[in-house]
């Protein structure tokens, strides 16, 4: 039948099983699938044919597959409900019979054949069970050895599979050379043609999270929470930490005696700097934690903007903000919030210039004296669309205002911004901005008009344009970049309806 006796083909299926580390059913059904190919070359690819190998005996029989059916339409796949009752009167239509075929002598041509099958179907085997072992430990830190490096890209031998770190996912600073051993970050498995591809990283923010896990038995047993990572990988990271209990000191237990802990995880990333910072609900305070080492002499707030101006002496200027703004930029990473940084002299020359700016503007629109548009300004009236709003009651209890002063300088803010509305109405029409831009978008006459003249004139050009042209265009929108993304992806589903 085969160039094999029974016995010999599970003591083969057997052997291959544990060298490869897969079940030996698995091998034995590469072996099926592998007769039944070199069936189907004897008796006629036109046939359905089924290898079966008994599984206590090793006996192989061969057999033509047919499907019992009502009508006959292929003879070689089919066979009628009449004929098959003749053979089987418990036949049913959709059953199958199973028709003997002799044993087969595996020539020279199919032999080979078969044995490319069975190489597959073992391959394929076990490619699936690296798949499963390893779809498992996604999230884990893994240690292999260096097999070779292809342009940057590091392959990795894990023992049982091989691994691939992609130049981007590598610490820049670091060369790997062959048979030096990794430790590295399961970022992703997939399965690919050729069996299961196993994507590490080192560079990933989640290497830091998992190295502190094992560094830290207070953060793997829960007590300690990561809120916040954000690295420039190799050179420098801040992790964000958090304790339930008011006993454990986060910062503290995450540093070590001495430094014990933290310098495992510096070491371990090729020397990259960690500041470890304590989470606070107070956004003030968790802000001038997260500039740390810096001293921040005050926090300015703008919630609608998610924007933070920080004011720090001139010789913390250099700290907070750091090496080419890597301090500032990793804050802003960890808090989500934009930073600024400016000295004391810097925010006072600012506000004043804003103060100066503010007060020529109400003395000119308003016609009132140099000495009350101060005391507008004063009291932090930036435009004249804002005394127009205000309510009547804030503008009488400035000091030296009364009820009638409020009413007249409230009368004249009102003309002087629907004059100039008007003229920008104007101007839009003459522009040609489709009403439907107007509609779609709550913005001020003036800002239509900014948009206007860089072209965006109808919604079509709304979604042509990026979050950070609008954002250039109009900078004081009161909106994040997700809700900017949302209109501008609007427009272009409407463009497209």
């Amino acid at each position: 039948m085969i160039n094999v006796g029974n016995s010999e083909i599970l003591q083969i299926a057997d052997a291959v099983a544990r060298e490869k580390g897969i079940p030996a059913t698995s091998v034995i059904s590469a072996m099926e699938q592998a007769i039944q190919v070199a069936g189907r070359r004897k008796y006629g690819h036109e046939h359905n044919i089924r290898a079966d190998i008994n599984k206590k005996t090793g006996e192989v029989r061969l057999y033509r597959v047919l499907e019992i059916v009502e009508a006959v339409e292929n003879s070689f796949i089919q066979i009628s409900i009449i004929d098959a009752l003749e053979r089987d009167a418990n036949s049913k239509i959709g059953d199958e019979i199973l028709e003997p075929l002799p044993p087969i002598d595996l020539g020279r041509v199919a032999a080979q054949t078969a044995k490319q099958v069975i190489v597959q179907r073992v391959k394929d085997a076990e490619n699936e069970k690296q798949y499963n072992e390893f779809k498992n430990r996604v999230g884990e830190i893994i240690s292999g050895v260096v097999k070779r490096v292809e342009f940057g890209n590091v392959i990795v031998d894990l023992g049982r599979a091989e691994a691939i770190m992609k130049r981007e996912e590598s610490i820049k600073s670091e060369m790997f050379k062959v048979n030096d051993r990794i430790k590295a970050y399961v970022k992703a498995v997939s399965r690919e043609t050729k069996g299961q591809q196993i994507f590490l990283s080192r560079a990933d923010d989640q290497m830091l999270v998992k190295l502190f896990e094992l560094e830290v038995p207070e953060i793997y047993e829960g007590n300690i929470k990561i809120m916040a990572v954000a690295r420039d990988p190799g050179s420098k990271a801040k992790v964000v930490v958090f304790a339930n209990d008011s006993s454990l000191d986060p910062v503290g237990s995450c540093v070590g005696v001495r430094g014990s802990r933290i310098k495992a995880v510096t070491n371990e990333l090729g020397g990259e700097k960690i500041d470890v910072i304590p989470w606070s609900n107070d956004l003030g305070q968790f802000i001038i934690n997260s500039l740390t080492p810096a001293v921040i002499s005050k926090v300015i707030i703008d919630e609608d903007k998610r924007r933070v101006e920080i004011i720090v002496p001139l010789d913390q200027l250099s700290i907070a903000i750091g090496r080419r703004g890597q301090n500032v930029r990793l804050a802003s990473r960890i808090t989500g919030w934009s930073i600024d940084v400016m000295t004391e002299d810097q925010e006072s020359k600012r506000r004043s210039d804003e103060f100066n700016a503010a007060t020529n503007l109400m003395a000119g629109a308003l016609e009132i004296e140099e000495v009350m548009a101060q005391l507008l300004a004063a009291e932090g009236f930036n435009t004249i669309e804002q005394v127009a709003s205000t309510d009547t009651s804030v503008l009488a209890n400035i000091e030296g205002f009364d009820e009638n002063l409020a009413k007249e300088l409230q009368k004249r803010a009102t003309n002087y911004v629907d004059i100039k509305n008007a003229d920008v109405i104007t101007k839009l029409e003459t522009l040609g901005v489709e009403q439907e831009l107007l509609d779609a978008l709550a913005l001020s006459a003036e800002n239509f008009l900014k948009l206007a003249e860089y072209g965006v004139k109808t919604l079509e050009d709304l979604g042509e344009i990026s979050v950070q042209e609008y954002k250039a265009l109009i900078p004081d929108s009161g909106m994040n970049d997700t809700e900017i993304a949302a209109i501008i992806e609007a427009a272009r589903g409407n463009e497209e309806n």
